[in-house]
């Protein structure tokens, strides 16, 4: 990002002071920042931080009243290579989505020359609120690249979707937005990808499960999206949430309605990539009612869940590029490349419950790609978005 001239809007949540954080990142990268608040951000953190950590003047109102000078938004829009908002809130959004224009910001971002990104923050329900996510489709068919927020806990005090991606996050997709020669180049291709667990019931109240949460799963689809790319995805239970004019969710529950989604449409997709947490068995009989407890200790009968992965690999063209996961506790390599030659596999991304910040419900990986010419390339720990921009971009290399 070397030299890279971003404009930061931030606006009035309270996650706006973790932006002193991210304008710090985006310096240490070479960056040049400038940045607008709304009025009501600066009650949540100081335009003297602002300015002393971008070190640029920052543009808060459209008319300065001490010193008479009038801040051209008109010249703000022309000066930029991105403009990044971070925090939106639910007002900016709507506002945004409607064309309104009430403050220095918003009349900046109607009158932009270059890409927007946004990084939404509310409390939980009011991201899942219709009226939001209609506004945040919205903003995708206006061309606006949309940061997720993010699971966790929340100023109100309640658990859940709404919070900002971290800053670490916002600053990979600037800094993917700024890779040469990136935006497109999977234009025309159609992608398969699963995520999630997979909840195999027992009863109507009870199931067999695991802890995935999808992440990693819808990262990878917004990567393949930011090229381009038709994207299906076929999601277990989640919490997660991605919407996008390219995009197809299938949402299931077992593992026998993902084999049954992925059966109906992988001969019409190009490439595969299959995140999704399997499980592996399932109950051979199903109870009706729930089961009561006893004071004799209950047996379950398992049995053995289609392999979905394996099937795909059975069932690849020549054209066809197929993906998998594996999750390992240990003998990392070697358990990858048996599933990598079985399965049939172009590519195998691995990860291992050793590393500390990988596997299950963080918001970090740390991957090893392995090759179907036992190629081992092996990544630092970082966002899963940025994860999700390797794979992509590794796969990307492979087919050209």
């Amino acid at each position: 990002m070397q030299g890279k001239r971003i404009l930061l809007g931030i606006t009035g949540g309270i996650a706006a002071y973790k932006i002193a954080f991210l304008i710090r990142m985006l310096k240490k990268s070479g960056a040049v920042v400038r940045t607008i608040m709304t009025p009501a951000s600066c009650d949540f953190i100081s335009p003297l931080v602002v300015s002393t950590l971008s070190g640029n003047p920052v543009g808060i109102e459209f008319w300065n009243k001490q010193t008479g000078v009038w801040t051209n938004h008109v010249e703000y829009g022309l000066w930029a290579d991105v403009l990044v908002i971070a925090p939106l809130t639910a007002s900016t959004l709507a506002k945004m989505a409607n064309g309104n224009s009430d403050n220095l910001l918003l009349a900046t971002y109607l009158s932009m020359k270059c890409p927007t990104i946004v990084a939404p923050a509310m409390d939980l329900d009011m991201y899942k609120h219709p009226a939001v996510k209609r506004n945040l489709l919205q903003l995708e068919d206006d061309h606006v690249l949309v940061i997720p927020a993010e699971s966790g806990e929340l100023a109100s005090g309640l658990e859940g979707e709404g919070r900002m991606a971290e800053p670490e996050t916002i600053h990979d997709a600037v800094a993917a937005f700024f890779k040469k020669n990136k935006s497109g180049r999977l234009q025309g291709r159609k992608v398969l990808i699963t995520a999630g667990p997979t909840y195999e019931a027992i009863d109507p109240v009870r199931f067999i499960g695991n802890h995935s949460s999808g992440k990693m799963g819808f990262e990878i689809a917004k990567a393949f999206l930011a090229e381009g790319a038709e994207v299906l995805l076929v999601a277990g239970p989640t919490h997660q949430s991605l919407v996008h004019h390219r995009l197809q969710q299938i949402d299931v529950v077992s593992a026998e309605e993902m084999f049954q989604a992925v059966k109906s449409h992988w001969e019409s997709c190009s490439i595969g990539v299959f995140a999704a947490a399997v499980a592996d068995y399932a109950p051979k009989v199903v109870a009706t009612s729930k089961l009561k407890k006893s004071d004799t200790d209950p047996t379950i009968e398992l049995v053995k869940n289609p392999d979905i992965l394996a099937w795909a690999g059975a069932n690849k063209s020549k054209d066809q590029y197929l993906v998998g996961f594996a999750l390992e506790t240990e003998n990392l390599v070697q358990n990858g490349l048996v599933k990598l030659k079985k399965k049939n596999l172009n590519f195998i991304v691995l990860n291992t419950l050793a590393d500390e910040g990988a596997g299950f419900s963080v918001d970090t990986n740390k991957i090893t790609i392995l090759d179907e010419c036992n190629k081992q390339t092996e990544f630092e720990l970082s966002s899963k978005f940025k994860a999700a921009e390797n794979i992509v971009e590794y796969l990307i290399n492979s087919i050209q």
